[in-house]
C-alpha cells in the first residue's frame, strides 16, 4: 500500500469504530455515564481519573476539559488526573512499586460521593486494577474506559465503556470522542 491508501484505510477504520458508537445501546450507555458524572458535580463532588501512556494523556485532557472549560465559559469543575504529578508517581514507584502509582493517590484524594474513572485500552493494567480494587474498598463509584473485550476491569467497574474496537489506536480515538461528549453534556446539564 502507498501512503494515500494507508491514510485512507486508517481514516476509514476510525470512522467505522465511531459509527458503532451510534448504536442505540451505546448511546444509552454513554448517557448513563454522563448522567452519573453530572450528578456527581451537582452534588459538589469531584472526578478522579487515570490512565497509562496515551491514556494518561487522555486523563489529563479530560481533567482540563472539566477544570478549564470545553465550549462554555463557566465555573471550574473539580477533576484530578492522577498522571499529572510526576513527583508522586516516581516516589510511589520507588517506595511502593509502580502497581501502586494510582491506588496510593486515590487513597489520598477520594472521598465518598466522588467518581473514579480508569482508562486502560487493554483493561488489564496492573496499576489500574489495583486502583479499582481500592476504589471498591473505599465505596467510590467507578467508571472504566477500555476496549471491546473489557479485560479484567470490565467486571470491576460500576459502569464500563468498552470502545467498539480491539485496536489500541481506534479504542483511544473512541475514548477521546467519549470525553468530548461527556464534556459537552456536563456543561449543558450542570450549567443550565
Amino acid at each position: 500500500m502507498d501512503n494515500k491508501e494507508i491514510i485512507s484505510s486508517l481514516i476509514s477504520d476510525s470512522l467505522e469504530a465511531k459509527k458503532k458508537m451510534l448504536e442505540q445501546n451505546q448511546i444509552e450507555f454513554i448517557e448513563k455515564i454522563t448522567n452519573k458524572i453530572v450528578e456527581t458535580y451537582i452534588n459538589k463532588n469531584k472526578v478522579i481519573i487515570c490512565g497509562n501512556g496515551g491514556s494518561a494523556s487522555d486523563a489529563l485532557h479530560f481533567a482540563a476539559e472539566m477544570v478549564v472549560r470545553f465550549e462554555k465559559n463557566r465555573a471550574a469543575l473539580p477533576c484530578i488526573a492522577l498522571s499529572s504529578n510526576v513527583s508522586s508517581l516516581t516516589a510511589i514507584g520507588n517506595d511502593f512499586g509502580y502497581d501502586a502509582s494510582f491506588s496510593r493517590q486515590l487513597e489520598a484524594f477520594a472521598k465518598n460521593g466522588d467518581i473514579f474513572i480508569a482508562i486502560s485500552t487493554s483493561g488489564n493494567s496492573k496499576n489500574i486494577i489495583e486502583a479499582l480494587t481500592l476504589a471498591k474498598k473505599l465505596n467510590i463509584f467507578t467508571i472504566g474506559f477500555t476496549n471491546i473485550n473489557g479485560g479484567k476491569m470490565k467486571n470491576m467497574c460500576d459502569l464500563c465503556f468498552c470502545a467498539p474496537s480491539n485496536i489500541t489506536a481506534r479504542t483511544q480515538e473512541c475514548h477521546i470522542l467519549l470525553i468530548h461528549i461527556i464534556a459537552k453534556l456536563v456543561e449543558e446539564k450542570v450549567f443550565k
